[in-house]
């Protein structure tokens, strides 16, 4: 995929103390920039993730995650961490990433996480919830829906 692909972005830049001995972007970090990258991609929706939760009992686990390093991300580096939905099921979302430096197309990771919708009390999935649905389809089209 190409940057323009997506309608989000959240930026980043690269901190002393998330890099490695390599002086480059430490892998499990990554991750911790997609997570925040789905935080401020809800927000920006608007999506109040945390009241839904209190209100529903409901809430989403993370049951796949994924990265593929194509080029070093460095020390005072400043990134964008693009994020869209890539798919949504009955119980599941699927949210899409690719890294690239600042304002630019100059692609240096990509990553997928998986999240399943689960009642709290039993442990058992549950259906996405419509609101949540429709304002994702809003955003990103009919296409996500599977």
């Amino acid at each position: 995929m190409a940057r323009s692909d997506y309608k989000f972005f959240h930026r980043f830049r690269i901190r002393y103390s998330e890099i490695d001995g390599q002086g480059i972007l430490y892998n499990a970090h990554y991750l911790t920039f997609f997570d925040q990258g789905i935080t401020e991609y809800l927000r920006a929706l608007p999506y109040d993730y945390k009241a839904e939760t209190a209100r529903t009992g409901h809430d989403f686990h993370t049951v796949k995650t994924l990265v593929e390093y194509a080029k070093p991300v460095e020390f005072d580096e400043e990134v964008d961490v693009c994020v869209k939905v890539g798919r949504i099921g009955r119980s599941s979302i699927r949210f899409d990433f690719e890294m690239h430096g600042r304002d630019a197309e100059d692609f240096r990771t990509s990553g997928e996480v998986v999240w399943v919708y689960t009642n709290q009390t039993t442990h058992k999935t549950a259906p996405v919830i419509e609101d949540l649905v429709a304002r994702l389809v809003g955003l990103e089209g009919e296409g996500i829906r599977s």
